[in-house]
């Protein structure tokens, strides 16, 4: 069961900056193997339910290794039969309004 999941998982006891943090998840996510996409609020997997979940809890449990208190928000989108969904949604709108967008 192929899913796209959005996740952001913030430390809230490490102040103003938490690049540091942030960084270590996503080189979590970078080795994991999975297609993934970065923004500047959050990012973007492309897997199976069991191998992204698996990447979220990765990053958790790195986080609370030094992180007293996490905050994570996570949304899922499941479409059978559908792969290849994290450029071909983009690439569909696109399509319909007849150009690039910023991603």
């Amino acid at each position: 069961m192929s899913v796209l999941l959005e996740f952001s998982m913030t430390p809230l006891d490490k102040g103003e900056s938490v690049s540091r943090e942030v960084a270590r998840s996503l080189d979590i996510i970078d080795k994991s193997g999975l297609d993934y996409r970065l923004s500047a609020m959050g990012t973007i997997l492309e897997g199976e339910w069991d191998e992204v979940m698996g990447v979220v809890k990765r990053c958790f449990d790195r986080m609370r290794e030094d992180c007293n208190r996490i905050t994570c928000g996570i949304k899922i989108d499941y479409r059978k039969g559908k792969n290849g969904r994290l450029s071909g949604k983009i690439k569909s709108v696109e399509e319909k309004i007849g150009r690039q967008l910023k991603v």
